[in-house]
C-alpha cells in the first residue's frame, strides 16, 4: 500500500522556522536575530541582486538558488535575513526556513513538506561546506537540480559558504593529484556550486566602509560619539583583530554600547 501523501504544513503562525529532525518537524522562530537591510554597508551589488531575484519568487515568477560566498563577518546570513524581512515588508508573505549542515540527509523529506504547501518558501543553510569524506553534498542536489520530480515550485534554496566551492582548494587539488580518476574524484563537489544560478562574493571591506558600518550602527541605536574618538579606538579595534568586517564592526560598537550603558534592542 503506498503511503498517504504528506499533509500540508501549517506555515500561517510565523514567517520563520527551523528544521528538526527525530522527529521531523518545522520550529516557528518568533524573533528572528537580524540586522536591518540598511545598516549593510558595502554590499550594495549583492544586496539589490538578491533582493530582486528574492521578490521574483515571491511574486511567483521564475527565481535562481543563490549562493553567498566569501569572507567572515562580511554580512552574507544577515543579507539574507535581512533580504527577507524586506520582502515581507513589502507585502509579500515569504517564509524562510533554516536547515542546518547535518541535517541535510533529510532534506528530501522536508521538500516532500514543503511542496503540499501553498506558501512560497526561501529554505536557508548557513555556513555550508563539505570535506573530502563528507556525502551530504548528494543530499544537497535534491533540492538544487530535485531529482525526478524537479524542485518545487514554490521553493528556493539560499546558501551562505566561506568557500566558492564549498570545499578547501588544498582539498580539491589534493584529490585531483592522489585519486586514481582525478577528474572525476572532485567533479560531483565542485560542479555542485555550478547548480546555484547566483554566485554573489564578499571580500574584505575597506577602513571606509568599516569605519561606515559603526556610524550607521551609532545612528540607528542613538549613540553618539566624537568622530575622532571614534575612529582611533574603531582602527585599534580591528588592528587587534587582524581584520575588518561587519562582524568586527558590530563588535565594537557593542562594546562601545556596554561601556556608554546604553542598551542594543532589535
Amino acid at each position: 500500500m503506498s503511503p498517504p501523501p504528506a499533509p500540508a504544513p501549517d506555515l500561517g503562525g510565523a514567517e520563520a522556522f527551523v528544521w528538526h529532525v527525530s522527529p521531523d518537524r518545522l520550529i516557528p522562530v518568533e524573533k528572528v536575530s537580524r540586522v536591518a537591510l540598511d545598516l549593510l554597508i558595502g554590499v550594495d551589488r549583492s544586496r539589490d541582486t538578491l533582493l530582486e531575484n528574492t521578490l521574483y519568487f515571491a511574486r511567483g515568477y521564475p527565481a535562481n538558488n543563490a549562493l553567498l560566498w566569501g569572507s567572515r563577518g562580511m554580512g552574507k546570513s544577515s543579507l539574507v535575513k535581512a533580504i527577507h524581512a524586506e520582502v515581507v515588508r513589502q507585502g509579500h508573505p515569504l517564509k524562510i526556513v533554516e536547515v542546518q549542515r547535518e541535517d541535510l540527509p533529510s532534506i528530501g523529506r522536508l521538500l516532500t513538506i514543503l511542496r503540499a504547501s501553498s506558501a512560497r518558501v526561501l529554505l536557508f543553510c548557513d555556513d555550508l561546506s563539505f570535506s573530502h569524506d563528507d556525502q551530504h553534498y548528494k543530499s544537497l542536489k535534491a533540492v538544487l537540480d530535485g531529482g525526478i520530480e524537479g524542485r518545487p515550485e514554490n521553493v528556493v534554496f539560499y546558501a551562505t559558504s566561506n568557500r566558492r566551492h564549498l570545499m578547501p582548494r588544498d582539498m580539491i587539488e589534493n584529490e585531483r593529484s592522489t585519486s586514481i580518476n582525478p577528474s572525476e574524484a572532485v567533479e560531483e563537489k565542485v560542479s555542485l556550486s555550478d547548480r546555484f544560478g547566483l554566485w554573489l562574493g564578499f571580500h574584505p571591506c575597506s577602513q571606509d566602509d568599516y569605519l561606515a558600518m559603526i556610524r550607521g550602527y551609532c545612528a540607528a541605536h542613538g549613540l553618539e560619539i566624537d568622530e575622532a574618538e571614534m575612529r582611533a579606538e574603531a582602527i585599534e579595534w580591528q588592528a587587534t583583530r587582524g581584520a575588518r568586517s561587519g562582524r568586527v564592526a558590530w563588535q565594537y560598537f557593542t562594546d562601545l554600547a556596554g561601556r556608554r550603558g546604553l542598551p542594543i534592542t532589535g
